[in-house]
């Protein structure tokens, strides 16, 4: 069981600590319906060599899997990372009730790159716990610059 959005995003970010650990991307993602978890997944666009394997994209098919239909408006998307297009077109066809998401991506995120893509039923929070997010993405990158 799962109270907070903030416990919800430290389990979020336990995702993206195992793609660090990967040497995958570290972003890290959780859905959760009313207060129970039922779908954590990360990155996998190394292990899968698939361009498409995101962690919000992983995590969605994982929850439809768990509640048995592909439509998603009562549950909650806990992203590391502001959603990419690609990902925020995906949570609108799940029809996504609600994201929380950590550290924005003013180059890549959906909010800065193509507007609003979401359903017009989902709600979305950002920011929380942004700098822990934030601050395992650089330390991956920094590392990969070496």
């Amino acid at each position: 069981m799962y109270s907070t959005d903030t416990a919800c995003m430290r389990e979020a970010l336990k995702e993206a600590q195992a793609a660090f650990d990967h040497d995958e991307t570290p972003i890290g993602c959780i859905i959760t319906c009313g207060n129970h978890l039922i779908a954590r997944a990360h990155n996998l666009t190394e292990t899968l060599n698939d361009p498409t394997a995101h962690a919000e994209m992983q995590a969605i098919t994982a929850a439809a899997h768990a509640i048995g239909g592909k439509y998603l408006p009562q549950c909650t998307l806990y992203v590391t990372l502001e959603p990419c297009p690609m990902c925020a077109g995906a949570l609108y066809w799940a029809q996504i009730g609600r994201i929380v998401f950590g550290a924005s991506d003013p180059k890549r995120g959906f909010t800065s790159v193509a507007g609003r893509l979401l359903h017009p039923k989902t709600t979305i929070e950002k920011g929380l716990l942004e700098d822990d997010c934030a601050r395992l993405l650089r330390t991956f990158f920094k590392k990969k610059r070496k």
